[in-house]
C-alpha cells in the first residue's frame, strides 16, 4: 500500500477525479447546446390560439349530462 500512496499522492487522485467531473459537465454543456435550438423551434411552431386552447381543455372538464350540453349548445348558438 505505501507504494501506491507514493505513486500517486492525495491531491493527483483529486485532480484525476475532478478532471473525470469536468469531462462529464463539458458533454452535458455540448449536448445542451446542440438540442437547445431543436426544442424552441417546436415551441415556436404553436400559434397563440393553439396554446389557448390547450390551456382551455387541460382546464376545462366535458359535460356528461346530456341535457346540459343540449342548452350549452342552444346558448353558444343564439349568441
Amino acid at each position: 500500500m505505501t507504494i501506491y500512496a507514493e505513486a500517486f499522492p492525495g491531491w493527483a487522485i483529486f485532480l484525476i477525479v475532478l478532471g473525470f467531473f469536468a469531462l462529464i459537465a463539458v458533454v452535458a454543456y455540448i449536448i445542451y447546446r446542440i438540442l437547445r435550438p431543436r426544442l424552441k423551434d417546436d415551441d415556436k411552431k404553436k400559434t397563440d390560439q393553439e396554446n389557448a386552447q390547450e390551456e382551455l381543455d387541460r382546464i376545462l372538464q366535458p359535460v356528461e349530462d346530456e341535457k346540459i350540453a343540449k342548452e350549452i349548445e342552444n346558448y353558444k348558438e343564439d349568441e
